[in-house]
């Protein structure tokens, strides 16, 4: 009867032990995967910059300039909600600029609030909380009611 109760209290370390390890691998996979999705919101902003930057330097085919804008922050909105580092202002401030560009074309195509979504997206993309403020800034200078 001890060596049986000796097994079990073995076998109860080792998985406690087994335990321990598993819980460890799931915690340094679950940083790897947040900082993939890190990357790819970046890689997303930056894509977004460059369209802008495309779009105002453009001479022709506009609108296909402002679809590469469009699919670029709608690619930035979803990554946004996969990251856990964000609050929930930051993300809702994120889909709120993706939802006015996708909206109200005719008012974000204009060059001052383009310049405005580019300044915006790069301070994103260097992660300061000023860039949040400014996406809420431009999304209420936004007139919600017109085209």
């Amino acid at each position: 009867m001890k060596k049986k109760m000796q097994r079990a209290v073995w076998l109860a370390v080792i998985c406690f032990l087994a335990l321990l390890v598993f819980i460890g691998l799931y915690i340094d996979e679950t940083r790897r995967v947040q900082e993939t999705y890190r990357q790819q919101f970046n890689a997303c902003l930056a894509h977004t910059a460059d369209s802008v930057e495309s779009y105002l330097d453009a001479e022709g085919d506009w609108e296909l300039r402002y679809r590469r804008i469009l699919s670029d922050i709608s690619s930035a909105d979803s990554f946004a909600f996969l990251l856990d580092n964000l609050t929930e202002e930051q993300k809702i401030a994120v889909n709120e600029l993706h939802t006015v560009v996708l909206k109200y074309p005719e008012q974000m195509k204009e060059q001052e609030r383009l310049e405005a979504l580019l300044q915006t997206v790069n301070d994103l993309q260097e992660n300061l909380d000023k860039g949040f403020q400014e996406a809420e800034e431009l999304v209420s200078k936004i007139d919600k009611k017109g085209h």
